[in-house]
């Protein structure tokens, strides 16, 4: 069994204290503004086809998953006679 100790020397270290006055909403507010403005931010048209193509990928899904579940029940009719 090996054992593993910290040299004497070597107590556990504290966290670094924080120096100034601690948070300041004011100093909190501009420099969300200032990432705000280094955001690169899409374009109406850019947002527009993004969202087509979210919500026609939806649909295929939805579609998708509509068929397999009917096939699936279908084989569960047919094997079984139960489902409705």
């Amino acid at each position: 069994m090996v054992s593993v100790s910290t040299p004497k020397d070597e107590s556990r270290k504290t966290a670094p204290q924080k120096k100034g006055p601690g948070f300041s909403p004011s100093r909190y507010l501009k420099d969300v503004r200032a990432e705000a403005k280094r955001v690169t931010w899409p374009t109406r048209r850019n947002t527009i086809v993004t969202t087509g193509a979210v919500l026609a990928m939806v649909t295929v899904t939805c579609i998708f998953f509509f068929v397999v579940d009917q096939v699936i029940g279908f084989g569960i009719r047919g094997l079984f006679g139960v489902g409705g």
